[in-house]
């Protein structure tokens, strides 16, 4: 494993927050380092050079010297110049938090559509870190009249960056559009449409994979062990189905770029009838990890989707704990996905978040019409259905005001 430094770097006069190091050291752990030293810094003002001042600067790199150790890990974003600094007195790769996730990213990302994602990203942060040794680097001479540098080894780097970017981001459209599609797709066959989403590693996958009674779901107890969105259906207590959708896990202080490069995968929350929000109730930090993904939804658009709080890993608390925690959110599903405990409550929850949308309807049907069963198959959950002595069929469905509109209309025209 690869040795590495923490570093962590906060004003004086700022409250010190040290969950942010605890998930750096995690982030550092599931990228395959090995933690030597974790150094928490205190400073009256960020240096705009080096971030931090020469002492401790110099402090680390006698450290990284006595341990051996190959990367020092910011936890907070270094511009490129603080990079170069850095390294010039420490003797060793000086990286930050967002460089480190997205290593983590590019380990993890199995599809083409992860792979583009992740690729975007990568460029998007390499681009300003590019560093070149000016006209040493020249690429070629100009002729007659236009002798000089020509372009350096630096520009023609950056242009092709850029000309790669372009493309990629090209490319990132078409997966949108093609996912689009099996939206659209999705959205004929008559199920809602439920997104999991969660801070990394709180139990999405786990919980998918409960739900489904399979491994539909690669899970592990790391960090962004999923990163492609799988959409499954699954039984639910009333009868009929739903699709959900497992989501890339969100994380604090989650770079911008990645943000953007994953919205054609973040969008199926927007799209979703009703949002799950799987929390890790043993978590000491749920509460911070809870308003960050809050936060993200709101800037995703999808804050006035219909949101239900699922409190995961409640094995791990104790009886006064879980009786507190539930008392505390009295709408909130508290769940052990691990364990298969509280998911038919959980369902149940979903079902009346998803009435909202999909209402409960009767539709009676006189035997001339029982040709339209088809379309009502397609445009509703149909729930329950009893034959009348008469022939006519009385159906027991859900569907959104549109469909059932639509149905009406041509019942009517029948």
């Amino acid at each position: 494993m690869e040795k590495v430094i923490l570093v962590g770097v906060s004003l004086k006069t700022d409250t010190y927050d040290s969950s942010s190091l605890d998930e750096l050291k995690r982030l550092a752990h599931t990228a395959g380092g090995e933690v030597a030293r974790v150094y928490r810094v205190r400073v009256n003002a960020f240096n705009a050079a080096t971030l931090i001042g020469a002492g401790k600067m110099q402090e680390i790199a006698e450290e990284v010297r006595l341990t051996e150790t190959q990367t020092v890990i910011f936890d907070d974003e270094i511009s490129p110049a603080q990079q170069k600094n850095l390294e010039k007195v420490i003797p060793a790769k000086v990286i930050d938090r967002t460089r480190l996730i997205l290593d983590i990213f590019a380990q993890r990302a199995r599809t083409q559509e992860g792979k583009l994602q992740v690729e975007l990203a990568q460029l998007k942060y390499l681009l300003p870190r590019l560093g070149g040794q000016g006209t040493a680097l020249m690429q070629q001479k100009g002729g007659i009249g236009l002798r000089g540098p020509g372009e350096t080894k630096l520009e023609y780097d950056k242009r092709r960056l850029r000309l790669r970017i372009s493309k990629l981001e090209k490319e990132i459209e078409q997966v949108k559009k093609e996912r689009g599609l099996r939206r659209e797709r999705r959205g004929q066959i008559p199920l809602p449409q439920i997104a999991v989403v969660g801070y990394t590693n709180a139990g999405k996958s786990t919980l998918l994979n409960a739900l489904t009674r399979q491994n539909a779901v690669y899970a592990d107890d790391k960090l962004f062990a999923t990163l492609d969105p799988t959409t499954r259906r699954v039984r639910m207590p009333a009868g009929g189905e739903m699709l959900f959708t497992d989501t890339v896990g969100f994380i604090q202080k989650l770079p911008h770029s990645l943000v953007s490069s994953f919205r054609a995968t973040l969008e199926e929350t927007t799209f979703a009838d009703v949002i799950l929000h799987v929390q890790d109730a043993s978590s000491p930090s749920r509460p911070r990890q809870a308003d960050t993904v809050r936060r993200i939804i709101t800037e995703l658009g999808a804050q006035q989707t219909p949101v239900i709080d699922i409190f995961n890993k409640t094995d791990l608390l104790s009886p006064a704990r879980r009786a507190l925690l539930q008392a505390q959110n009295p709408a909130a599903a508290l769940i052990s996905a691990g364990q298969g405990l509280g998911l038919t409550s959980l369902l149940e929850k979903v079902e009346e978040a998803a009435a909202r949308k999909w209402k409960l309807r009767r539709l009676s049907l006189r035997p001339d019409q029982l040709g339209l069963l088809g379309k009502i198959y397609e445009k509703a959950i149909v729930t329950g259905r009893q034959e009348k002595p008469s022939g006519a069929l009385e159906l027991t469905l859900m569907a959104t005001d549109g469909n059932y509109n639509s149905l009406l209309k041509r019942l009517k025209l029948h």
